[in-house]
């Protein structure tokens, strides 16, 4: 069974997507707890479904150093075999993503290295390009610049909005998840790094 500890700073629709699975016995995961940089509606999923939350917020602290010493203690508290970045909105301190890499990855929408940072779908539309999609990478101390573990594509819709748009990538991604840590508890995909080829 493998443990994760989920990070969020929004609605956490992809986050509610793996506990739906995860209530399932027959899944092999276990969230063990969620977290967040401020009060957001992902904490409420996780309550939902009896998960443990926990909130650091960095305004509570000197810098981003002893934020990032907290967030740390608070995730390794709970001894997660895998750290999801589900929306999670803010850039870690290298000390955090040293000590939990390899097995810290990331969501991002859209088809890296391609609209990285923090308004890829927004990007995509302004450059018109006509496909995007969604990735799950893992954590480097850049910005989205770590290696792909998944990623699906999504051709683009003429005249599309960037909410509807953001609204197909965020159907992509919660299969992506639900199946990239199943497949990551199952020894399909190896979290040293390697991803499968599946």
């Amino acid at each position: 069974m493998l443990s994760v500890v989920v990070l969020v700073s929004g609605s956490g629709s992809n986050l509610q997507a793996l506990l739906k699975q995860a209530a399932n016995p027959l899944f092999p995961a276990k969230v063990l707890a969620v977290g967040s940089d401020r009060a957001c509606a992902g904490l409420e999923h996780a309550e939902q479904f009896g998960v443990p939350t926990f909130v650091v917020e960095p305004s509570q602290f000197d810098s981003k150093q002893a934020w990032g010493d907290v967030l740390l203690q608070s995730i390794e508290f709970q001894k997660p075999e895998l750290v999801i970045l589900a929306g999670f909105m803010k850039i870690l301190p290298a000390n955090v993503v040293k000590a939990l890499s390899p097995r810290l990855i990331n969501m991002h929408p859209s088809l890296l290295p391609e609209f990285p940072g923090a308004h890829a779908v927004r990007d995509a539309l302004a450059a018109g390009a006509t496909k995007t999609g969604a990735t799950i990478h893992f954590v480097d101390e850049g910005v989205d610049t770590g290696k792909v573990i998944v990623q699906e594509e999504l051709l683009i819709p003429a005249g599309i909005s960037e909410a509807d748009l953001h609204e197909q990538i965020k159907t992509i991604e919660r299969k992506q998840l639900v199946q990239l840590v199943s497949d990551i508890a199952t020894g399909k995909v190896k979290i040293s790094g390697e991803a499968s080829n599946a």
